[in-house]
């Protein structure tokens, strides 16, 4: 699995945290998501699929004879967003997106462990380590199943989805992306990319083939070099860690959103619309209002620090 904590497009303003000190407690942050997905106005069904979850760790005193403050309440929560948008026909682009997403919930549950704990020096580089491995358990339990599921049945051949997701803790970011539905940040008014698509267009891009302004319309811009699900039989993501400022937005979306809308679009209304959910409607509606050609979904969360 690639590591890649500023992608290509990210820019100066995104760094990875270096180490513990001068980083953001989980229970100081405050995180607004609103999560909004549309058929659009030509699909006859929606192939995207979303999830947002909360997780954490809890400590709750119920009884004691110990002083409270030595048996101090605990709730740090922890935020999961993701985005896949499903491809290999009508149905089989629904079955891929949704496959995947319940694999990983599967895979998720009979991990031995959930919570991290990133504010601890000590413990912080194996803690962020151990993500890793988890992270590249759970994209192989969704490729497989989604691989297995087209053997199976003939007419699922060559069906897979695209994964952006995202995991917050404190002001610890990691995003987990195959394909390309993107993931941004909004931070000081600036729409920064942090994933970097997994399309034939891309590529020619990354080498110098054509320029970064023709992606967006080149005739191969919608064919992925990865999938879930795809023909290869080992799956590689790129894993981005970054930081999470104070008034920080993230952005996870499909390409139903990216195809109707430039950059600079998505960035006026995302300083026009200080709400997440306010935010997520407009952005949907924009797809919308110029022609919905596909399924759009939108995920948008909002950070204060205390």
């Amino acid at each position: 699995m690639s590591a890649n904590p500023q992608g290509d497009d990210a820019g100066a303003e995104i760094r990875p945290p270096s180490h513990a000190e001068g980083l953001i407690a989980p229970s100081r942050v405050r995180v607004e998501i609103a999560a909004l997905t549309d058929i659009g106005r030509v699909r006859e069904i929606n192939e995207d699929a979303y999830l947002v979850s909360r997780i954490g760790r809890y400590l709750e005193r119920l009884s004691s004879n110990l002083p409270e403050t030595l048996v101090p309440h605990v709730e740090e929560s922890g935020y999961i967003m993701i985005v896949a948008d499903g491809m290999g026909g009508v149905e089989g682009g629904e079955v891929a997106s949704r496959m995947a997403l319940t694999a990983l919930i599967k895979e998720m549950l009979r991990s031995s462990k959930w919570a991290l704990n990133l504010d601890n020096p000590s413990t912080r580089d194996t803690e962020i380590r151990e993500l890793t491995e988890r992270a590249k358990r759970y994209l192989a339990a969704m490729h497989d199943a989604v691989r297995d599921r087209a053997a199976r049945d003939p007419q699922l051949a060559g069906m897979g989805t695209t994964y952006t997701g995202a995991y917050s803790l404190g002001s610890d970011l990691f995003a987990l992306h195959v394909g390309d539905s993107k993931a941004y940040l909004f931070r000081n008014g600036a729409l920064l990319k942090i994933t970097h698509d997994h399309t034939v267009a891309q590529r020619y891009a990354d080498m110098g083939m054509i320029s970064p302004e023709e992606v967006a319309t080149h005739r191969m811009h919608h064919v992925l070099t990865r999938a879930v699900g795809g023909p290869d039989e080992e799956l590689e993501g790129d894993l981005h860690h970054l930081e999470i400022r104070h008034g920080d937005r993230l952005l996870l979306c499909s390409d139903g959103l990216t195809d109707m809308a430039r950059e600079e679009e998505i960035a006026a209304v995302l300083d026009a619309q200080p709400t997440s959910g306010g935010a997520s409607q407009a952005l949907v509606d924009l797809a919308l209002e110029r022609g919905g050609r596909d399924n759009v979904t939108v995920i948008l969360s909002n950070y204060t620090a205390e």
